[in-house]
């Protein structure tokens, strides 16, 4: 049973549904025929003995009628014979077992030995390889006490019986074949899915993320798999590439600060540590690009910390204008050349859910950006209103502007428009992605909108708490 055990469980699935498909439907068929088989059996000796039982009421009706004696029932042998069939035998026995009348055709009286019954009484015998059904009723009348023995040779009720076993087994061996040939065939229509499935698996092993899996018409369960598995693999496709192309950039952005330190460590390691002024440039310069480099790095910290998704659900009730103000007065103080103006009135008291930390966060990100590329008007504007459930934020410089091609870019992890945004006005280009992905965690929204030369307005959109 073990060796059995260890072969099945090294078969494909395909040839496990062919077999056990079959083997299935073979116990169904079987099962089947058996119970067919013995309900026809059944039936075909209730038949026989109904027959008998028939012609056992017309004699005793007959001799009973006649009120026969021993004599006149031996002279009714004309009678006996037309109610005997063939292969069968009645025989009339006194009330000592002797046979008075025996009446046969073509089964030997010695096959079944005289026996007198009080009772009706039916029995099914063998003799070698004879089927016999033998009925006995005892016949009394005022001359005569005896017993009327009657049997059947059911040789021809055997022999359909055992053609109908024939044809039952015939039938179970070609059901065996034919399950046999259609598990084959509805394994493998099933497991097409699944095989195309495990072929783009490889092909993807070999050629890349690009590789999907081909979805027939159908809405089944595999069917569905597939569309599943074909969006898991937009999904980790977009991930791989987005993941490469933030390597790319992470890796151009560190170069150049560390490529400017390594050149100055150079230049002094030959000859500049002994040129005061040379020593005094190239140390101011390694400090200033370590700086950029430490915010470089802690821009990328911030931008996976706004990337990750807590487990916690974010309930931090926070008052809007309150932060707002103080957010903005605190970076007054840092730009005194700059003119903010504020429009908070119609937010007071309105309550969203969001980390006041990181409500702060997102307005620095978006003050810092406006005072960058202000241009010569040093002015800006944070608006807020309340409509349909939802705080807007809106904060408005009067800059150099963005040109509308590259106002979708600018979300973009280092994006930078070239012809305004030089690494000499500072930054990463990661102050706007941070953003978007702080907004989106407190199922906000952000957009901009922008005209070059007058200005740019980023809006922002959280829900508001009732």
């Amino acid at each position: 049973m073990r060796r059995v055990t260890t072969l099945l469980s090294r078969l494909s699935i395909r040839w496990m549904l062919a077999i056990w498909s079959s083997i299935l439907l073979c116990v169904l068929f079987l099962s089947y025929n058996g119970v067919q088989y013995f309900v026809i059996n059944r039936w075909m000796l209730h038949q026989e003995q109904i027959a008998l039982h028939k012609n056992m009421e017309e004699i005793q009706g007959y001799f009973r009628a006649e009120n026969g004696t021993a004599e006149r029932i031996a002279g009714s042998r004309s009678f006996m014979e037309s109610i005997n069939g063939n292969h069968q035998l009645i025989r009339i026995l006194d009330v000592r077992g002797n046979p008075v009348l025996t009446v046969s055709a073509q089964l030997p009286e010695e096959w079944v030995k005289p026996q007198v019954s009080t009772k009706t009484t039916t029995d099914s015998i063998w003799h070698e390889e004879e089927h016999l059904l033998i009925v006995r009723s005892p016949l009394r009348t005022s001359k005569f006490s005896g017993t009327i023995e009657i049997v059947n040779n059911l040789a021809s009720s055997d022999q359909l019986s055992d053609l109908l076993l024939g044809v039952m087994i015939a039938g179970w061996l070609g059901a065996i074949v034919i399950s046999g040939i259609g598990g084959v065939f509805l394994s493998r229509q099933l497991l097409r899915p699944i095989q195309s499935l495990r072929d783009t698996m490889t092909s993807i092993k070999q050629k890349g993320l690009q590789e999907r899996v081909h979805i027939s018409g159908s809405n089944d369960e595999l069917a569905q798999l597939a569309r599943v598995f074909n969006d898991l693999m937009d999904q980790l496709e977009a991930s791989f590439y987005s993941q490469k192309q933030f390597v790319e950039d992470a890796s151009h952005e560190l170069r150049t600060p560390i490529s400017i330190i390594e050149g100055h460590i150079s230049l002094l390691s030959r000859w500049g540590k002994h040129d005061p002024v040379i020593l005094e440039e190239s140390l101011n310069v390694s400090v200033q690009e370590l700086g950029r480099l430490k915010g470089i790095v802690n821009e990328l910290l911030e931008l996976t910390r706004a990337e990750e998704k807590s487990r916690e659900q974010y309930d931090f009730p926070c008052i809007a204008r309150d932060t707002l103000q103080y957010t903005l007065r605190n970076f007054a103080l840092l730009h005194p050349d700059f003119h903010f103006t504020q429009n908070l009135d119609e937010i007071d008291g309105t309550v969203i859910h969001i980390v006041p930390n990181h409500l702060e966060q997102i307005l620095l990100i978006l003050l810092d950006n406006a005072v960058k590329y202000s241009g010569a008007t040093r002015t800006i504007t944070i608006n807020g209103v309340v409509q349909e459930s939802r705080l807007h934020i809106r904060v408005e410089d009067c800059g150099i502007g963005v040109p509308e091609e590259d106002l979708p870019l600018l979300f973009q992890r280092f994006y930078r428009v070239d012809k305004s945004r030089s690494r000499e006005q500072g930054g990463s280009g990661l102050g706007l992605a941070i953003a978007e992905r702080l907004v989106a965690r407190y199922s906000g929204s952000i957009t901009l909108s922008s005209i070059p030369g007058q200005g740019t307005a980023v809006t922002l959109s959280f829900p508001v708490v009732e």
